[in-house]
């Protein structure tokens, strides 16, 4: 198929761009395969270049021979083109709409795409599990790495390389994987270097209404337990809805038939309502009505901070069996793709230090979800505007970031990175020029041969000039682990994400700045203090008369 049968005007003079806090533009809209283009004649004017991708949801408006098109974005930006002319008008918005929901994944822009910029670490190979592996291998060895889901056959959802305790064979896993869905047999998630404690993550029983067993799946989480310990089982869904589960052929572990551990249920919902929550929060966000008893009803109606509270409640309960109980822990919801990556991943945030510097959250992003299997193209296919029925649309990875916000918020100086990251890491998950996000599993990716024919987020992220703009100026490295206050009071709406279009920045940008300014003065006063320390023991050791007392 050609763009240009999709493009029924490419180019109309005259379209005025209205954006919040931002002075009117006047110029030129362009439509090209994967862009929209607005720019104006006025030197000053910066261009806008939105990808249609990015492109959540259209509006048409007329007034007399004036069209207006509204055009709100995944990133939850809200824009107006005046458009004179109404056939123009209908053209351009007929245009955006077939742009913007193209199926086919071989004609997203990121297989288009060519850097600008000079790759000098290519993303693809930064993060792979073998080199995770080395690092796991210098600190135990009773794990292996199997190849056991080489050809993707046993778990399509999960990479070719898995950690699996080091004395059960492949055939033993193979038939694990049959008994729980998806085939997501239990694999290592994380290995706490202070104790030998572990986390381990995978799908749900299929225990269906029968109480089905299978020994292989007891032989081989039971081989993560050190003699005489007990395990927890975090399972994400409640008791009620872990009930019903069976009927449709799914279930949990039975304590006769896992007896050395414990099962505590939690509540983190399930995808289609946290979608519902994100589509109440956008628009509670957006209400002009200057209500405070309306904001924060609405605020409260969407649930939003409930998700958020529920998911650190549970990250943190994982993080304290593994550290504060000396437990190894397994954790799982229904697929073992959403919640469960969710808890998993914050606990690391939690527990290990190295997951709070820019690459190390780099490398956590791709095992915990990338390698892991959530399925970003379905998850993120629309935002909170899209006028179609939600199918299989979640914002489980935003909330997953939004946790991580709360945490740096709590914990100011112990993140390398900013809150800027995790804004450009959520921009990126749902409209992207790189690859990284595009496909639902690494099977997928491997398929469209991503790797070759796109170019990483992490190649951008990691050169020297970005990562420098991406540094938290407070970070101070911090060994500890991390204990999050998740009381109501603890917890705030994340502002620089669903506040950002609807305020002015420029009193925050300003106060950033003076941040920078007044920490890199103090480093300087500090050097020269240290300079200043040096000449006078120096002088002392030539003069003994100048010793101070």
């Amino acid at each position: 198929m050609e763009f240009a049968e999709l493009i029924k005007t490419p180019r109309v003079d005259g379209v005025v761009l209205h954006r919040p806090f931002m002075p009117t533009v006047e110029g030129t809209l362009c439509l090209t395969g994967h862009h929209l283009i607005l720019s104006s004649r006025q030197d000053n004017t910066e261009e806008l270049w939105l990808l249609h991708s990015n492109i959540d949801s259209i509006e048409k408006r007329f007034v007399g021979s004036l069209g207006s098109i509204i055009v709100k974005c995944k990133d939850l930006r809200v824009i107006q083109l005046d458009i004179p002319g109404m056939e123009e008008c209908l053209n351009i918005a007929s245009s955006i709409e077939a742009l913007s929901t193209l199926d086919s994944l071989s004609l997203m822009y990121p297989f288009f795409y060519r850097p600008m910029f000079e790759v000098i670490e290519d993303g693809w190979n930064s993060f792979l599990p073998e080199d995770a592996f080395k690092d796991l291998e210098s600190m135990t060895d009773e794990w292996r790495l199997s190849e056991v889901n080489k050809d993707f056959s046993v778990c399509p959802s999960y990479p070719p390389l898995v950690a699996v305790p080091k004395y059960v064979d492949d055939d033993t896993l193979r038939k694990a994987a049959t008994f729980r869905h998806g085939g997501r047999f239990p694999v290592l998630s994380y290995y706490h270097k202070k104790n030998g404690m572990v986390m381990m993550r995978a799908g749900q029983p299929l225990t269906g209404t029968n109480g089905r067993r299978c020994k292989e799946d007891e032989k081989l989480i039971n081989a993560t337990l050190r003699p005489g310990k007990r395990g927890y089982i975090i399972d994400t869904r409640t008791i009620n809805v872990a009930q019903q589960a069976k009927a449709r052929g799914g279930g949990f572990e039975s304590e006769a038939n896992y007896p050395q551990w414990r099962r505590i249920h939690k509540a983190i919902e399930r995808a289609n309502i946290l979608q519902e929550s994100l589509i109440k929060l956008v628009e509670a966000c957006n209400d002009q009505s200057h209500s405070m008893d309306r904001w924060l009803s609405k605020l409260e109606a969407s649930n939003w901070q409930t998700h958020v509270k529920e998911i650190l409640t549970t990250a943190c309960l994982a993080a304290q069996c593994i550290d504060r109980e000396g437990a190894s822990v397994l954790v799982h919801g229904t697929e073992g793709t959403d919640s469960t990556l969710q808890v998993t991943s914050l606990a690391q945030i939690i527990l290990d230090p190295a997951c709070r510097t820019i690459r190390g959250f780099q490398g956590l992003v791709e095992r915990e979800w990338l390698q892991a299997g959530h399925p970003f193209q379905q998850r993120c296919a629309q935002s909170a505007y899209s006028n179609s029925k939600p199918r299989q649309e979640a914002p489980s990875f935003l909330l997953f970031l939004d946790c991580v916000w709360q945490i740096l918020r709590q914990f100011p100086c112990s993140f390398e990175f900013s809150e800027g990251f995790l804004v450009l890491v959520f921009e990126h998950a749902y409209a992207s020029q790189f690859g990284t996000f595009l496909g639902n599993s690494t099977a997928e990716r491997a398929k469209l041969s991503l790797p070759e024919k796109t170019v990483s987020l992490w190649s951008w992220v990691n050169r020297p000039q970005e990562l420098e703009r991406l540094t938290n100026p407070l970070y101070e490295a911090n060994s500890l682990v991390i204990w999050p206050s998740v009381a109501p009071q603890s917890l705030l709406l994340w502002e620089g994400v669903f506040l950002r279009w609807n305020r002015s920045s420029k009193c925050l940008d300003e106060a950033y700045e003076e941040m920078v300014h007044i920490i890199a003065y103090n480093k300087e006063l500090q050097n020269k203090v240290n300079s200043l320390r040096r000449q006078l023991a120096q002088l002392e050791t030539e003069d003994p008369l100048l010793q101070t007392p």
